[in-house]
């Protein structure tokens, strides 16, 4: 049975892994800088491409390499390039396939500082971006410009849980001529695979569920090794590397990907049911709800709706900070992705350096919270948020 035949789940416990002469069954840890060859003819070799093998841990890692080899089996990609953390995955991305002069047409309803680094960073080195509706295929259409050459967006997106149709959106970035890159970090290849929906590349944040447990940062661009080609050029000449400590991390997490995945969603839904009932909750953001308005797309698109609930709280700042005040379980942390629930409050943490336009343009208003829900028993997390059960 070749890995082409084994299912998903067992792609994250056996992809990508290498051996070592000692036979060791958890791959191994490879803490070192740089590698030595045979000779000066092999380093030559090396250094100019004729020859496969490691050099230099900037750019060429063992351990990193059996990271990249898993992520990529359980994507469905062919290449990955691996980076020190989830903006430098987005950063490599564009350095890697966009020029100065180029056009990007982006998801208004991103990561608060993928907004800050495509309206502020990125256009300080000539790179234009228009920012669009996520659901709104003509939106989309409209802000085609000749020069455009990449779609962004992430779907379900942060922290309103927005979905996007990546089939629809990908074949009106191919009609203009553009690549179109999706941020799957909410969902995982464990619930989403963009890639078989139409999408040139997958973008990761690997500090989130693909650890699982909030302990190491990393990131991951994944695609057509044509594609990627440039991006793993930007990677070595500019080195926003990620360690092999790391990946060695981040190879366990991915061995339990999808059990915990199948338990996030679990909860989350439970929770999102629950706090739909609740007197002092005005709305509540989740794509496993019929309520949710890309119910059917999320039912069609993903394996679940996820780990993420928002949640409008009757009374705005004020009422959001009371109930982030009075838990003594959760985190209050803007991070996810962690075995922990964890609760923030987007307006002053995650959006909080993006204008209040633009913020209002997004829908995040000042009464909303959000829970990346956690594998704690669901009564416990319930209890924790007891206050929005209180009439006034």
């Amino acid at each position: 049975m070749s890995q082409h035949e084994w299912h998903a789940e067992t792609l994250g416990v056996r992809a990508g892994s290498e051996h070592t002469p000692f036979g060791e069954n958890s791959e191994a840890m490879f803490l070192t800088s740089s590698f030595v060859f045979e000779n000066a003819a092999q380093a030559a070799a090396r250094f100019g491409g004729q020859e496969p093998g490691n050099i230099y841990s900037r750019f060429t890692n063992p351990t990193v390499s059996m990271f990249q080899n898993k992520l990529a089996a359980l994507e469905g990609a062919e290449f990955c390039v691996a980076t020190s953390s989830g903006m430098s995955a987005i950063l490599a991305c564009v350095m890697g396939v966009c020029s100065a002069g180029d056009h990007v047409v982006a998801s208004r309803s991103i990561f608060g500082t993928s907004v800050q680094l495509f309206s502020n960073i990125l256009k300080r080195w000539g790179l234009e971006t228009t920012f669009v509706q996520l659901s709104d295929p003509e939106a989309w259409t409209a802000a085609v410009k000749p020069n455009t050459k990449l779609f962004f967006l992430e779907t379900p997106s942060n922290p309103l849980t927005e979905i996007c149709d990546i089939a629809v959106v990908a074949e009106i970035a191919h009609q203009a001529g553009a690549l179109l890159a999706v941020d799957n970090c909410f969902c995982t290849p464990a619930l989403q695979k963009p890639l078989a929906l139409g999408a040139d590349i997958v973008v990761h944040s690997a500090t989130k569920y693909i650890d699982g447990q909030g302990r190491c940062l990393g990131g991951a661009v994944l695609g057509r090794k044509d594609v990627l080609e440039p991006v793993y050029g930007f990677l070595r000449t500019a080195g926003p590397t990620m360690s092999a400590f790391n990946a060695w991390v981040f190879l366990k997490g991915l061995e339990t990907l999808h059990l915990r995945m199948e338990a996030h969603a679990r909860n989350a839904l439970a929770l999102a049911q629950w706090l739909e009932q609740q007197p002092r909750v005005e709305r509540v953001y989740y794509p496993g709800l019929p309520s949710h308005p890309q119910y059917a797309l999320a039912q069609k698109q993903q394996k679940s709706g996820g780990a993420i609930v928002s949640f409008d709280v009757k009374g705005g700042q004020p009422a959001a900070w009371h109930l982030i005040d009075a838990t003594r379980m959760l985190s209050i942390t803007a991070n996810l992705g962690d075995a922990k629930s964890t609760i923030t409050h987007p307006a002053t943490t995650t959006h909080s350096r993006v204008s209040a336009e633009a913020r209002a343009a997004a829908g995040i208003g000042d009464g909303l919270v959000r829970i990346a829900v956690g594998l704690e028993h669901i009564d416990d997390i319930k209890a924790d948020l007891a206050w929005l059960g209180h009439q006034d």
